[in-house]
């Protein structure tokens, strides 16, 4: 296998590549279960934009493409994706491992995330990581329309810088 790429924090030349990922990533891992009104607005563009406003808090793997990105927003892994040729082989998880301390190093105790109600791969996922699914309902998501009500899960860990 060969060596994972270094992360490291994303750039505005970035923005291109980053939105592609996400904009395919979340079509894929979302747009099955997720209501027309939303997958609507989930245009490139979108991404692109809240990409701007997120881009400090970003980490990425990849010099000339973006293979991956984690996004922490106040106390929560907020965005976490991978693209397909860069999957099962740890990636996903040193970017979650290095969001988790991002978080720690700003005080955060308890981090949070979310996770589509039928997005049972992400949730596999964040559970071999440790966290822990503390329930689901009514949450609200970012749109280019405002907040949008949807159905979730919801997981919670403990972060803490080691030494």
């Amino acid at each position: 296998m060969p060596p994972l790429p270094p992360l490291r924090p994303a750039r505005p030349d970035d923005i291109p590549a980053l939105t592609t990922l996400w904009y395919v990533g979340w079509h894929e891992a979302h747009a099955a279960y997720t209501p027309a009104a939303l997958t609507a607005l989930r245009t490139e563009e979108d991404f692109a934009r809240r990409l701007v406003h997120l881009l400090p808090d970003t980490i990425m793997a990849g010099e000339d493409s973006a293979l991956g990105f984690c996004m922490i927003r106040d106390d929560e892994i907020y965005q976490l994706y991978v693209a397909p040729e860069a999957r099962s082989n740890g990636l996903a998880a040193r970017l979650l491992t290095d969001g988790e301390r991002r978080l720690a190093v700003r005080g955060v105790g308890r981090a949070r995330l979310d996770v589509g109600v039928e997005n049972h791969r992400a949730a596999r996922f964040y559970a071999r990581q440790g966290w822990e699914e503390t329930g689901s309902g009514e949450g609200v998501v970012d749109s280019s329309a405002g907040p949008f009500r949807l159905q979730l899960r919801f997981f919670a860990k403990q972060v803490a810088l080691t030494p």
